[in-house]
């Protein structure tokens, strides 16, 4: 997530100190030892649950792939004995790297929407990128397509007032997130509890989802010809996001709906928000939200099963990476075990507190096999992984305490060899663009540098 910029800092220490008024939550413990359920696998469709037949064919059907059969097999029985949402048949994925093809497919979206528009996001800045979507959203709520926008307080800090009120004389419905101001909290002042998410719902059908916020810095892509930027001393960034159709979008829905409501946005305008949907693809997909409200994050807990359940693979993008320690105790014992674990993260990062946090395992997790690449032309944004080439996940959830304990994040799991092998490509292309952080470099690092990571250890919590 990008971090406000430094002349909002006085406001965020409000936001800090009431946090640490707030006793520590611990995360929960997850019991690596899931066995296979005794029932067969089921899956919904566009109509509800499939019959046990139809489960089985399209279960056998991702597994024809060859060699990944067995690797499948144990991480959908994974899937299967986790609570939560379904795991759901018939879905289209497309993956868009970087902001302006992110940015393409939803003003696309945004363009085609005949019914409504539900949009949550963590950062929506005033800048050129936000005027753009302002004004894309403004025009169809003027068309007579419902616009219901969800922003996060503290991520809209620097977004003037103005623009907001814009948007809502042109009749979109607008919700902050946790607002600053205790006096316009609707649902209890949860200031330390944040709306990470970033997700676009169009017309019920389609929707997108990953790390990319609204602002400018997203302009630039970070690959080849598309990495050429204005600003020649700003990176561009480097992010991840996903374009789905078909039965899942209805439990991302479920999630933006929910959100409105424990956060008291009021009656949304009536809708189609959940027409009939058909299947648009052959993807296998588990949408999977997390609120700090509830018990534990399911994403924590899903990932968490999926490393223990690792067979050859363990390829993580983390754009924040502050690993707590049952993260850190499954890391190191894939490698342990002969998997192949291995780790892209930031060389440069907006948050130097969290970027020097991270870096304080970085020994511990070299020591223990794990391989450790730095992107260096790009601003690292991306939160993604793929394990066993099968199993496959983005969103908005970083790999730090925050994001699986503080605030609301989104993620989908896919399931399949073939979206695989498509993240499979991803991770190495940003390999190939990174530079390998090896024990003995590491070792050689400077006092500074130590120094900086024992701050960072302290604050991991709360960033």
């Amino acid at each position: 997530m990008s971090r406000p910029s430094p002349g909002t800092v006085a406001r965020v220490l409000v936001a800090l100190y009431s946090a640490l008024l707030l006793a520590c939550t611990p995360l929960p413990r997850i019991n690596p030892d899931l066995v296979h359920s005794p029932a067969p696998v089921q899956l919904d469709g566009a109509h509800g649950p499939l019959s046990e037949a139809r489960s089985r064919a399209i279960l056998e059907r991702l597994k024809a792939g060859g060699p990944e059969t067995d690797f499948l097999d144990l991480h959908l029985a994974i899937e299967e004995a986790l609570v939560g949402s379904p795991l759901t048949a018939g879905n289209r994925v497309e993956l868009l790297q970087d902001g302006p093809a992110t940015y393409a497919a939803m003003f696309a979206a945004i363009e085609g929407a005949r019914d409504h528009i539900n949009m949550e996001t963590y950062i929506l800045e005033g800048d050129e990128v936000g005027e753009r979507f302002a004004t894309a959203l403004i025009a169809k709520q003027r068309s007579g397509v419902q616009v219901n926008l969800i922003y996060d307080s503290v991520g809209t800090l620097t977004t003037p007032p103005a623009f907001f009120a814009r948007l809502a004389e042109a009749g979109v419905r607008l919700l902050e997130f946790n607002p600053i101001n205790p006096l316009t909290a609707k649902a209890g002042w949860q200031l330390n509890q944040r709306d990470h998410r970033k997700l676009l719902i169009v017309d019920g059908r389609v929707a997108i989802l990953g790390g990319v916020n609204i602002s400018g810095v997203y302009s630039g892509g970070s690959f080849g010809s598309h990495g050429v930027h204005q600003d020649k001393d700003r990176l561009p960034w480097r992010d991840t996001d996903l374009r789905i159709e078909g039965p899942v979008v209805a439990d991302l829905q479920k999630l933006f709906i929910e959100t409105w409501d424990r956060q008291k946005g009021g009656e949304l305008v009536a809708r189609h928000y959940f027409p009939p949907l058909q299947p648009a693809g052959d993807e296998v997909v588990r949408a999977i939200g997390s609120s700090p409200e509830e018990p534990y994050s399911q994403i924590y807990a899903t990932l968490i099963s999926a490393l223990h359940s690792a067979q050859s693979e363990i390829w993580l993008t983390a754009a924040y990476f502050v690993p707590d320690p049952q993260l850190l105790e499954a890391l190191e014992s894939a490698a342990a075990r002969g998997v192949d674990v291995r780790l892209v993260v930031p060389s440069r990062t907006d948050s130097w507190l969290v970027f020097h946090a991270g870096r304080a395992y970085y020994r511990t997790l070299l020591e223990a096999g794990v391989r450790l690449y730095e992107r260096h032309d790009a601003l690292l944004h991306v939160k993604a992984g793929v394990i066993d080439g099968v199993w496959s996940t983005v969103g908005s959830t970083n790999l730090d305490w925050r994001s699986f304990l503080h605030n609301q994040e989104v993620n989908v799991v896919v399931l399949g060899a073939d979206f695989g092998q498509r993240m499979r490509k991803a991770f190495l292309d940003d390999v190939a663009a990174s530079e390998e952080i090896t024990l003995e470099r590491w070792q050689s690092r400077s006092i500074r540098a130590r120094i900086s990571e024992r701050i960072g250890r302290i604050w991991e919590y709360w960033l």
